[in-house]
Order: structure tokens, then sequence, then C-alpha cells
């Protein structure tokens, strides 16, 4: 039976998310802080809605200052480090996730469909198949925005690259936590506690992503995706 008091803190921990997710939603439209790139324009706020305040602090750190019009009014932001440049790389991965966790958890809750005997195995699948080619599309489009690699070719089989280590890395914190849920907490996917505890295996994804995406950049294998 999942406690009274973490359905609650469930509840309050997404709702802080939606809040952070709708700010960010007001000052890209309301406010016009508009996204070069139009994918951050939903990355952003999709990020909010697990991580928080932890997202809408990244937002104004390094997406506001990346638009034109905050470049108009203070000028060209100053340069990033290859830390920070890796943080934003990451963010993406994360966002991919969780669209695969909307589409992939009631798929497998529906149809029932199992591996061994559990469902987990299924959605861990069917989340990496449905993150890793809006991942790859992401990629592809911020290095043709980059200009640095003018073969289209060569751009999709770096995309590819760059997207199926990510996801690899984010899957190996996010798939922990599925496990966790499965074989010790037991919590249905139709529990908010659930998704309570998958808003953390997207962070801690994000802590194993970060070092295989920073090593990958380190190397020059992909160029910095502008956060805009």
């Amino acid at each position: 039976m999942i406690p009274l008091w973490l359905t609650i803190l469930a509840w309050s921990v997404t709702g802080i998310g939606l809040l952070c997710a709708g700010l960010i939603v007001a000052d890209i439209y309301g406010g016009g802080y508009r996204q070069t790139m139009t994918s951050w324009e939903a990355v952003w706020p999709i990020t909010a809605i697990y991580a928080g305040p932890l997202a809408l602090w990244a937002y104004y750190r390094w997406g506001r200052p990346a638009t034109p019009k905050w470049q108009d009014r203070h000028g060209a932001p100053a340069e990033l480090a290859l830390e920070e440049t890796a943080a934003i790389e990451t963010i993406p991965g994360g966002a991919a996730s969780f669209i695969g966790h909307l589409i992939a958890v009631p798929i497998v809750v529906g149809t029932g469909v199992t591996i061994a005997g559990k469902g987990v195995w299924p959605m861990i699948l069917l989340i990496a198949a449905f993150a890793l080619p809006l991942l790859i599309a992401f990629e592809y489009r911020s290095l043709t925005r980059a200009g640095q690699i003018r073969s289209a070719g060569l751009r999709l089989r770096v995309a590819l690259k760059i997207s199926v280590f990510a996801i690899v890395a984010f899957d190996t914190g996010m798939g922990a936590t599925m496990l966790i849920v499965a074989f010790v907490l037991g919590y249905p996917p139709t529990t908010i506690a659930f998704w309570f505890v998958m808003w953390g295996g997207l962070l801690l994804g994000f802590m194993t992503a970060y070092p295989m995406v920073r090593w990958l950049l380190g190397r020059g294998v992909t160029t910095p995706a502008d956060p805009a």
C-alpha cells in the first residue's frame, strides 16, 4: 500500500513541476523570449515538469540568454564552459525520455505485455525506442544549425552516434529506478507515486548521461547544441 504522505508529496512535487513549466511557457510565448531552435520551446517546459525549480533555474541561466530578445537587450552571453555546455547537451535526452514514458507506459499497461513475467522490461525497451528517434532528430537539427558538418549523411551519422550513447547512458540511471519500482517498491504505473519515482529516475538518468556527453564533447565527437 502506498502511504498517504507519499501520495501528497508526489502530487505536490508534480504540481510544482507543472507550475515551473507554465512559467517557462509564459516567458517564451507571453514574454517573447522565443528560441531560435523551436524544439527547445518544448524541451525546457518538459524538463521543468520532472525537474521543477532546477529546470526553471537552468532556463533562466542558459535558455533565456540564448534568445534574440535577451541578446538585443543585454548583448551576447558569456562563453560557456565545457561543463555548462555538457549540461545543456544532456537536457534534451531527458525530454525525449519523458515523452517516451508518456507513450510507452500506457501501451504496456493497456496491452498487458510482459517479458519474463514483468512489464518493466518492455517499458524500458519501448521508452528507449520512442526516445531515440526524437533525440536523433534534435541532434541532427542542432548539427545543421551549427553549420560545421556540410554533409547531410555525416550529420545523420554523428547525430545517431550522439543519441545512442546518450540514451544508453540515460537509461542506465532511469532504468535502475524503474527496476527498483518494479521489484522493490511495487508501485502500479497508474499511481502518482509511480510517476513521482520516475521524475527521480529522470534526474538520475541526467546524472548518468552527463559524464558521457561531457566525454563526447571533450573528444570533439559533436558540436555544442545552442540552447535556443
